[in-house]
């Protein structure tokens, strides 16, 4: 995800810049092959900046996973509004993720990769956890409108059908894994709520 650039002649935050920097070498390169060194120097601040904004490289990993969730959020949601059924809506989520994969550079879901580096029970681990949470519920919701017979189920397999789309589009270089998990989540729709 990017932010907007500044206004002409308005320079950003340092924060942003920190942000930023560490928004991209973070989901290009990982987070813990990326040291705090190398993202100062990327967002062109000085040292203090990134302590006296955030405390420790946790807490800017935190914001980083704060900024991808707000950002994945606001890409499905626009993309779930312009449909009027929870089916339409459901196909939308799935058309969303097909757009993001075929961005370049895209390397798969930043949680996954945060996650895997991270130690349990820290900022990394919540963040995470609530991500997670939030598709959840979108799935569940939208099996719940759709009347599915078990929506809890259905939320279930059609969370597990996008998290292997991604690993997928990531692993595979392959785009198209968000289209033919499309096609798995209305194969498993019209058995749920047929």
């Amino acid at each position: 995800m990017t932010t907007a650039a500044p206004p002409s002649g308005v320079k950003a935050s340092a924060r942003e810049r920190l942000l930023d920097a560490a928004s991209e070498l973070f989901y290009q390169e990982g987070v813990q092959c990326v040291g705090i060194d190398r993202v100062i120097e990327h967002a062109g601040v000085a040292k203090a900046s990134l302590y006296n904004t955030f405390g420790s490289k946790e807490e800017l990993v935190h914001a980083y996973l704060l900024r991808r969730h707000a950002g994945t959020a606001a890409r499905i949601t626009a993309a779930v509004a312009k449909h009027r059924t929870p089916r339409a809506q459901l196909l939308a989520v799935f058309d969303s993720q097909a757009e993001a994969m075929r961005v370049p550079g895209f390397r798969g879901c930043a949680f996954t990769s945060a996650s895997a580096e991270a130690r349990p029970g820290g900022l990394v681990d919540a963040d995470t956890t609530a991500y997670r949470a939030w598709f959840r519920e979108l799935f569940t919701d939208l099996a719940t409108r759709g009347r599915a017979r078990h929506p809890a189920t259905l939320g279930h397999q059609l969370h597990l059908l996008y998290d292997g789309a991604a690993q997928s589009g990531n692993l595979d270089h392959d785009p198209a894994a968000a289209i033919a998990a499309r096609a798995a989540a209305l194969t498993l729709w019209e058995a749920a709520t047929g």
